[in-house]
């Protein structure tokens, strides 16, 4: 059996970003459904405010981590991704070593799919969302 590597952030902290990242991407996906079936002149009376607070808040959560936990979450979003696996975890984190900046939350918010992302590379650490949906 392969060793697992350790991560600095806590899967709690990835699945609850996978959470509020869901929820923006929920209601962004059902305003612009909204917006397809009303009069455009109609849109414009929507307020989606609950999107921006959720986003506001996940941006905040992210910048609020610590520089180890902002590179795992990096790394564990191009792992999901697909651009590399368990056995180049070093390299995929000193490659986000590299890269960090002081724009990760911006940066990861950007990223199409990131709850998938993030929830496919912690399955090959062994987590699933449903072990910790209860907690969130």
């Amino acid at each position: 059996m392969r060793k697992v590597p350790n991560l600095s952030i806590s899967p709690e902290k990835v699945f609850f970003i996978v959470s509020k990242a869901r929820q923006s991407d929920i209601k962004a996906t059902g305003l612009e459904f909204a917006s397809d079936l009303i009069d455009d002149d109609m849109v414009y009376g929507i307020d989606d405010g609950s999107k921006e607070t959720d986003r506001t808040e996940l941006s905040g959560f992210i910048r609020d981590l610590n520089v180890d936990e902002q590179i795992d979450l990096v790394a564990l979003t191009w792992l999901g991704r697909g651009d590399g696996d368990l056995e180049n975890w070093r390299d995929l984190r000193a490659e986000a070593s590299r890269a960090h900046n002081n724009r990760t939350a911006p940066y990861l918010l950007g990223t199409p799919m990131l709850a998938d992302y993030l929830e496919e590379a912690l399955s090959k650490f062994g987590k699933s969302f449903e072990d910790f949906e209860e907690h969130l």
